[in-house]
């Protein structure tokens, strides 16, 4: 029997003063089809390190580590707001060189990649998106609860720490998941290790603050995919306790074309429906790479 095993390549690149950890692919084809993959909170580009085993050799996979998250070294004094994470991805994709991308948003991933497809169309062949919201609808009652939170309401720090707790991280992964041993407890584990390294949790802290720049962007995003009507993938774990499934049918009002699979798991569906979804990403990649 042979077993095709992707060649996956750890490396650092100094963008502007931030030095940036990715992962990236090297598949057999140099002309491969080429995917960001933009990661949530509370993880990082470790994420998808099982996705781009099973499909790094036919497709060029690229995860990078956002500031404030991962492997990613940032000085002191950095500014955490979504709109500088979308500076630092804008740069770490100019460097590399790339022109041309199907683009994977997860969780904090999607704010930051609708940034970048505002600022650069041209460079979108494609969006996948997987619990990545852009929708008032999407939205749970616990998280409009968490994210009408400022640093001038009375315990709203506490609140927000709370979910950065090790207890907190792991509620993420297993909250809506029917199936729990389909779950590691590495995601968590060393999510945590990073959260609790020292300026983590205040840079989590100020992007959680500033998360309410993104919903009062959904309706410029949503224009956004109606002018360009990118080919798009909705997979989508329909118990997540934050992005609910109404935040996943939402893309279709303005995408009608776009292709929808929900499944009966929780925020980190990869996690526990790779066999599912890594099938549904080939597909579509050889579909729209034109």
């Amino acid at each position: 029997m042979t077993v095709s095993v992707a060649q996956v390549v750890h490396r650092y690149l100094d963008v502007d003063d931030v030095t940036v950890f990715y992962r990236e692919t090297l598949p057999v084809r140099s002309d491969a089809p080429v995917l960001l993959l933009l990661h949530g909170l509370p993880s990082g580009s470790h994420q998808f390190r099982r996705l781009m085993d099973v499909l790094g050799s036919r497709y060029r996979l690229i995860a990078p580590d956002h500031p404030g998250f991962g492997h990613t070294e940032v000085p002191d004094g950095f500014t955490y707001s979504f709109d500088r994470l979308a500076d630092f991805t804008e740069r770490f994709v100019e460097q590399l060189g790339l022109d041309r991308f199907a683009m994977y948003v997860f969780d904090y991933g999607a704010p930051i990649g609708f940034r970048l497809a505002e600022r650069h169309p041209e460079w979108i062949a494609g969006l996948i998106t997987q619990n990545g919201n852009g929708y008032r609808d999407g939205l749970s009652e616990t998280a409009r609860e968490l994210l009408q939170l400022s640093p001038d309401i009375p315990g709203a720090e506490e609140t927000l720490r709370d979910l950065l707790t090790m207890t907190g991280t792991r509620s993420q992964y297993e909250t809506g998941v029917a199936d729990l041993t389909s779950l590691s407890p590495d995601g968590w584990i060393l999510d945590q290790h990073f959260l609790e390294l020292p300026g983590r949790k205040q840079a989590q802290l100020d992007l959680l603050f500033d998360y309410h720049t993104n919903i009062e962007s959904y309706d410029r995003w949503q224009a956004w995919l109606r002018r360009h009507t990118p080919p798009t993938l909705i997979t989508w774990g329909r118990n997540d306790p934050f992005f609910t499934e109404p935040g996943a049918r939402a893309y279709l009002r303005d995408v009608p074309d776009a292709e929808l699979h929900l499944f009966d798991t929780g925020h980190f569906a990869l996690d526990t429906h790779l066999p599912q979804i890594a099938p549904l990403i080939a597909d579509f990649l050889n579909r729209t790479w034109k």
